[in-house]
């Protein structure tokens, strides 16, 4: 595995990737690596693609400071990680090299999409994430980009980016990886002390109370809501939306949906989600 931080490195090994004929497969990441982002790269592999793996946390996707100096780094453990599951290339830029120019430079607007949820409890936080991601694509060069389903509303973003702006980028996503009881994997798990972990789980049993049966979308939404609350979890949201517009569904709408939450523990914002059926 080749290890990199200058994009001018990384622009010509993914130029010769494609020169001998692979595809390459990108795994964008902001590090602290864990069994989520391996299935990631397991995905890229059995498709056969050579892996680019990026470490980037981007401060341009981070409305609170305070936040951005908390986020997890272990770039030991991410270099491991990245050699055993088989990782091509692994590309650490600085913040100098992605954003020369600093907050000074150009924005990609994340469209209506980025206006619900994340975006809306998170201002411009998914203006940074199609910033970053735009600039990985056009580093990269033509690609597949695999991304969890974790984070829906995101994979939706980097969707919409890819087809709206023209690169020639295939956008894979993967499915949500979870712990054995049922917590959502993510980077900011460590943060949660095993107290503020047990509450966690009030987000995976409310999405499991929501998948139990067909309901209308505002009782799914209220079981969810309430299951959070009980667990302990600060709701930040609890929505039954189209699974590709992310609009909010009302009470005539029928067939499957998808179910986005959100919630506070200990200071900590999770995000999960997961199919429902309501009618």
């Amino acid at each position: 595995m080749r290890v990199v931080k200058r994009l001018d490195e990384w622009r010509a090994l993914a130029e010769g990737l494609r020169r001998g004929g692979r595809t390459v497969g990108l795994v964008p990441t902001m590090g602290a690596l864990h069994a989520g982002h391996r299935a990631l790269i397991d995905a890229a592999r059995r498709r056969g693609d050579a892996v680019v793996v990026t470490l980037f946390v981007n401060p341009r996707q981070f409305d609170d400071p305070a936040d951005l100096a908390r986020y997890p780094r272990t770039p030991a453990a991410d270099l491991v990680l990245a050699l055993e599951a088989g990782a091509d290339l692994l590309v650490e830029p600085t913040a100098e090299a992605m954003w020369p120019r600093g907050d000074r430079s150009v924005t990609v607007s994340a469209g209506d999409l980025a206006r619900r949820f994340e975006g809306r409890d998170r201002p411009g936080h998914f203006d940074g994430v199609a910033s970053v991601v735009a600039k990985l694509f056009v580093v990269t060069g033509p690609c597949r980009a695999y991304f969890g389903e974790k984070d829906y509303q995101q994979l939706c973003v980097v969707r919409a980016l890819a087809a709206d702006l023209g690169f020639d980028v295939e956008v894979v996503g993967v499915p949500l990886q979870r712990d054995p009881d049922g917590l959502a994997l993510s980077s900011r798990n460590a943060r949660l002390s095993p107290t503020g972990r047990a509450r966690a789980l009030g987000l995976s049993r409310a999405l499991a109370a929501a998948a139990a049966e067909v309901a209308p979308a505002s009782a799914l939404g209220e079981r969810m809501r309430v299951v959070m609350e009980d667990a302990g979890v600060e709701v930040a949201y609890a929505e039954v939306v189209d699974p590709a517009t992310l609009a909010p569904l009302d009470d005539a709408a029928a067939g499957p949906a998808r179910a986005l939450v959100a919630g506070v523990v200990e200071g900590v914002r999770l995000i999960d989600n997961g199919p429902v059926e309501v009618g």
